[in-house]
């Protein structure tokens, strides 16, 4: 979005104020105007458009689930999604990690001073349409304005609230010796796309991020009958730091083959130039679901049928009680312990 399409489409006027200033957070008219003109506009449904301080709505019937994150992706646009758009899909997604229905989010924006209009409002305008792809409605929130050279730009912190209308109790607790592990699509695209950029580093093609909601597939599976014993989308640390939090808790041992996981070739190489392994590398599209293995095939078909988990597939096994550990086979067929990154590999990524 360039100056000229955003004089066009921005509530406020960028001629007199090109860039977030103080004021903007000070409780004056000039914040007035950025809530209501910015975030009262795009967000707008009955439940915000009251006003109020806090919302008031109506559940269905069922158990709750909540979540809350926060998002300080550098850089805050990047090839597939910005910090807007993977906010929703985020808390979405972990709303979906325990089989609940996403329904209302929160969100509160910390602007740093001199963030210029234009990218807030993109970033607005991704939140929004990021919303009613998925289905939910952004409800209350909050904005603060700190000094420059305090907040890199634009953090956003949002909560999630989502409806149970099952009775499954979706947990690494209920993880059985035998269950299969199932991945919903190719690992490590998140966190090659945000490196690309930061690094400069140029492939044929773009590496672009795998940030997108994933409740549909997990709805079907609930829908269709499927036992799921745990879901565990793979951010940070990704599918290894997944993996060894869920043989923690369960006190299992799981095995998974190196030669079943997918990782596309372009992402394969950025690992590979930048000392890493794709199973440690942060996905925002992306989960992982433990099922008994006779349910397993039927998993995987209903995985295969949406867009966002097609390259779906099955990776390994739980395989017995024993002290926590995780193995991986490796294409020539030896075994190794997979365990979780010893420090923070890719910061500022989501």
């Amino acid at each position: 979005m360039n100056a000229t399409d955003f004089a066009a489409t921005c509530p406020l006027p960028i001629s007199r104020y090109p860039n977030i200033l103080m004021a903007h957070g000070g409780g004056g008219k000039l914040m007035h105007r950025l809530i209501e003109d910015f975030f009262g506009r795009a967000f707008s449904n009955p439940i915000l458009d009251t006003r109020h301080d806090s919302a008031q709505f109506t559940v269905p019937p069922g158990r709750l689930a909540m979540t809350t994150d926060s998002y300080v992706v550098r850089p805050i646009f990047f090839p597939g999604g910005d910090i807007g758009s993977m906010a929703v899909h985020g808390t979405v997604n972990d709303l979906a990690m325990s089989g609940a229905r996403p329904l209302y989010l929160t969100s509160a924006f910390i602007i740093e001073e001199g963030l210029p209009m234009a990218t807030l409002w993109r970033v607005v305008c991704s939140m929004r349409d990021a919303a009613e792809k998925c289905g939910v409605q952004i409800i209350t929130g909050d904005t603060k304005v700190v000094d420059t050279g305090k907040g890199d730009g634009l953090f956003i912190n949002t909560t999630g609230l989502g409806v149970m209308e099952h009775p499954q109790n979706i947990s690494p607790l209920a993880v059985q010796p035998g269950d299969r592990i199932l991945i919903s699509g190719d690992l490590g695209r998140h966190g090659m796309a945000i490196m690309a950029v930061r690094e400069g580093l140029q492939f044929e093609c773009t590496i672009e991020s795998d940030s997108a909601p994933v409740a549909g597939p997990v709805l079907d599976l609930i829908k269709a009958g499927i036992e799921i014993h745990c879901l565990r989308d793979l951010t940070r640390g990704g599918l290894a730091s997944a993996l060894n939090e869920i043989a923690e808790a369960a006190r299992v041992k799981i095995t998974i083959d190196q030669k079943d996981i997918p990782i596309r070739e372009d992402v394969q190489a950025a690992c590979e130039l930048l000392g890493m392994d794709p199973v440690h590398v942060a996905n925002e599209g992306r989960f992982l679901a433990v099922v008994p293995a006779k349910a397993a095939p039927q998993a995987l078909e209903i995985l295969q049928r949406h867009p966002v988990s097609t390259r779906a597939t099955i990776i390994g096994e739980v395989s017995e009680r024993s002290m926590p550990l995780v193995t991986i086979k490796s294409v020539l067929g030896s075994h190794r312990i997979l365990d979780m990154p010893s420090g923070e590999q890719l910061p500022r990524i989501c």
